[in-house]
């Protein structure tokens, strides 16, 4: 539904009242274009908690340990840990 702003002002709380019990929302309109929208609040929302519930299946023993070397285990990744830093220059003579 479409609204001119003088309407809306004119209307303001019996409109909200209308969108809160029909759940559409209203577009105010200036000079007949669209300036804003009066919409329903979102009904509350679940707890996320467990949404993904039964979404998973595990297959095989999760504990049993890896047949992969981690290279974080093997020092496979020292290279990225060196210090780049460089030494501090001796301060000049004057």
């Amino acid at each position: 539904m479409d609204i001119p702003a003088a309407r809306f002002k004119a209307e303001c709380l019996k409109l909200m009242d209308e969108v809160e019990k029909t759940r559409q929302p209203i577009i105010v309109t200036k000079h007949g274009r669209p300036v804003a929208q009066l919409g329903p609040v979102p009904a509350d929302t679940e707890s996320l908690f467990g949404y993904m519930k039964g979404t998973m299946r595990i297959t095989g023993d999760v504990m049993a340990p890896l047949d992969v070397e981690w290279s974080a285990l093997s020092d496979g990744e020292d290279h990225l840990y060196k210090d780049t830093r460089r030494a501090a220059k001796p301060a000049r003579k004057k």
